[in-house]
């Protein structure tokens, strides 16, 4: 009987196995299903004007203990300056296209499949969506997941709100997000007294602020914010969905 006893255990035990693993998957789905629905439901609540987001970046920096430095400002409140420069040299195609630059995007798909380089294809709203919610890298994975988070975001957020917040937290140096934390930074200024110079200076320093310091460009930088300039003095045609 007590030979019996234990073969019955043995069966029981063997039972539970699949059922204990197929109960962990499920609440590892469950997991994977919410961090992938939170952005979406973050990307709505965001459209409230009174919420000023922090970026992943901002969140790596808090866990890390270095802190960092952001002050929000309003959309009124930034120099036009800067929002031209920085439409022109990120997204000149901002207030027509729907999140995603699809032309841009065939482009680089075409060059990657002919082995050529490839060139950022990246709109400010997927630059958004990827400080807000994803990481830096080049991985096939987080462009998957870009992509519908861009064309969502532009679905519910007025293009004011999404420039509002992108240059409220994009990353202008070692700990400096924002630009108010950033003309402060650079140029001890404010956003709104941004010249056109500075402006530029700020906006052609974006793609990577740790090297291109806006506040001491070398001759290259300075060459390249001068185009930026000159293209966002003719923007006018441009940035009709930001300013009447």
């Amino acid at each position: 009987m007590a030979e019996n006893s234990d073969i019955g255990d043995e069966d029981e035990g063997t039972e539970r196995a699949p059922r204990r693993f197929a109960g962990l998957a499920r609440r590892i789905a469950l997991v994977v299903l919410a961090l992938l629905v939170l952005p979406y439901a973050l990307i709505l609540l965001y459209r409230s004007e009174f919420i000023h987001p922090v970026s992943t970046l901002m969140l790596a920096d808090l866990a890390t203990f270095k802190g960092y430095d952001r002050q929000w400002v309003e959309f009124e409140e930034i120099s036009p300056h800067l929002v031209r420069a920085v439409m022109m040299s990120e997204d000149g195609q901002f207030c027509s296209h729907t999140g995603v630059d699809w032309e841009q995007m065939k482009g680089v798909v075409d060059d990657a499949l002919a082995g050529e380089a490839t060139r950022g294809a990246s709109t400010i709203p997927m630059q958004t969506v990827k400080n807000l919610y994803l990481w830096n890298s080049r991985s096939m994975i987080r462009k998957g997941l870009e992509l519908p988070l861009a064309i969502f975001a532009d679905i519910v957020w007025p293009k004011r709100r999404t420039m509002e917040i992108y240059l409220n937290i994009a990353e202008w140096g070692p700990g400096i997000y924002g630009i108010e934390a950033a003309a402060r930074y650079h140029f001890k200024t404010s956003a709104a007294k941004l010249t056109p110079n500075q402006a530029a200076l700020l906006a052609v320093s974006l793609p990577n602020p740790i090297e291109r310091v806006a506040g001491k460009p070398g001759k290259g930088m300075k060459r390249l914010a001068a185009v930026v300039d000159r293209r966002a003095k003719r923007s006018g045609a441009y940035i009709t969905c930001l300013y009447d």
